[in-house]
């Protein structure tokens, strides 16, 4: 299992066109059968974990029309 951190360190930097293009990204980094797991959450897949970031405010809009991490809203640990 991977922890949810990875995949907003492998966001920056990066802009991301829609959710499933992110979710297309993560599956191509880790695999599709790959879980994620957070400070409250486990066993999540790709999918899972976008809309699980995504509900607490970790992307934020790019100026191309995309969104990225907001790295403001990344816990420290």
């Amino acid at each position: 299992m991977t922890h949810g951190h990875e995949v907003l360190h492998m966001m920056e930097g990066n802009s991301y066109a829609n959710k499933q293009a992110l979710i297309d990204a993560i599956i191509e980094r880790f695999g599709a059968e790959e879980r994620f797991y957070t400070c409250s959450a486990e066993g999540l897949d790709a999918r899972q974990l976008v809309n699980f970031l995504d509900d607490r405010g970790k992307f934020m809009d790019t100026d191309d029309g995309g969104f990225t991490v907001n790295l403001g809203m990344m816990c420290q640990h």
